[in-house]
């Protein structure tokens, strides 16, 4: 496949407050190296991109405060292709954003749009999933989505409904089925029963379109921000850009791609594959991909001692030495000026934490 028309947007905005105290507003998940690989998350999705996307093809779209460090992690990369938001307004913004930019560069684009900070453990098969779904968008109306064969009754994860009676395109490594409905993270007995029914597919949150797909679906489906992009148009890639950029985003609704425009539009499809995907999103996953010792304790420190402890998450600078007993599924996290200590079955609350160790003792603290 020619690849001069293959273009990704990375988002890489989020500041993943579920993964705090070692995420922070200023060194958050997707700058972190999550998985001890060695690489930070957004160089890891950099350079699973590169085979089906040309590096001036990759679009990263971040929060302001965040340029710098992207340019420290990922020298290769242009640094105009390196989009910044004055504020977070979510997705459908972040995505409009990237799509109006490459429309400008290339009208024929197909676009693959992936967060800086998920896990694909097979990643070959994901190039070919990619690639074969920009065959399949390429001039066709048609609005792709990635799903995931679910392994587990997983709450934390949107659902996507995929219509299995009618098959669109379907090879050794993907079946694309038109999509029936899309469903928030689940209640654990409703994710059981999507289990048993079949049909149901993880929401990666990935994306395959045209750049002329996903334009026409915003103007069907948010006019109004739409239109914020194409009374500045004429400001992209011009020094007007900055201020224009601010001007859109101080009067931009906070809106997911989701709920703006997957939801409501008609000519949405899933691929339904297999490719080793997770979000690491929460500290409960990342313990599903870490290495357990004898008593199914996943440790990040030099100098620890464990007594009568078990299934637990213990993170600990390597300058501290620290003791640890009788804790059973705790997640221990000592960093820098804050310490997290919490059950593994309680670590939605963690996001609440955050807000009140905000409120409560200081934005230094997050």
């Amino acid at each position: 496949m020619n690849k001069e028309n293959n273009y990704a947007i990375i988002m890489a905005g989020g500041v993943g407050s579920r993964f705090w105290p070692w995420s922070r507003n200023s060194r958050p998940k997707q700058f972190l190296d999550i998985l001890g690989t060695g690489k930070s998350m957004l160089e890891q999705t950099f350079s699973r991109l590169e085979p089906v996307c040309p590096v001036e093809n990759l679009l990263i779209v971040t929060n302001e405060q965040y340029g710098e460090e992207i340019l420290r992690l990922l020298p290769g990369l242009p640094a105009e292709n390196i989009l910044t938001e004055p504020v977070m307004r979510n997705t459908a913004p972040c995505i409009a954003y990237g799509a109006y930019k490459i429309q400008k560069k290339n009208p024929l684009a197909r676009i693959l749009v992936a967060p800086a900070d998920h896990l694909i453990l097979k990643e070959e098969l994901f190039h070919r999933v990619v690639e074969g779904g920009f065959a399949y968008a390429t001039d066709r109306n048609t609005l792709l989505t990635i799903g995931i064969r679910p392994h587990r009754p997983e709450t934390g994860y949107g659902y996507i409904k995929a219509v299995e009676q009618k098959t669109l395109k379907s090879t050794a490594d993907f079946s694309l089925h038109p999509v029936e409905r899309f469903t928030e993270k689940p209640q654990l007995e409703t994710a059981k029963r999507f289990l048993s029914e079949g049909g149901y597919y993880w929401n990666s949150g990935m994306f395959i379109w045209t750049v002329s797909s996903i334009l026409k679906a915003f103007d069907a489906y948010l006019p109004e921000m739409n239109q914020l992009f194409i009374r500045h148009l004429e400001k992209i890639d011009t020094p007007a850009e900055p201020q224009a950029i601010k001007d859109i985003y101080e009067s931009c609704p906070s809106v997911s791609i989701d709920y703006g425009i997957m939801e409501k539009a008609d000519n949405v499809s899933v691929i339904c594959t297999d490719m080793g995907w997770s979000d690491v999103g929460t500290w409960g996953s990342l313990y599903e991909h870490s290495h357990l010792d004898d008593h199914r304790n996943a440790v990040r420190a030099e100098q620890v001692i464990l007594d009568d402890s078990h299934g637990c998450i213990i993170r600990v600078p390597g300058h501290k030495a620290a003791v640890i007993q009788g804790l059973k599924d705790y997640i221990v996290v000592d960093e820098d000026n804050a310490l997290l200590i919490c059950k593994k079955q309680d670590e939605q609350k963690i996001r609440d934490y955050v807000k009140r160790v905000k409120d409560e003792m200081g934005p230094e603290f997050i």
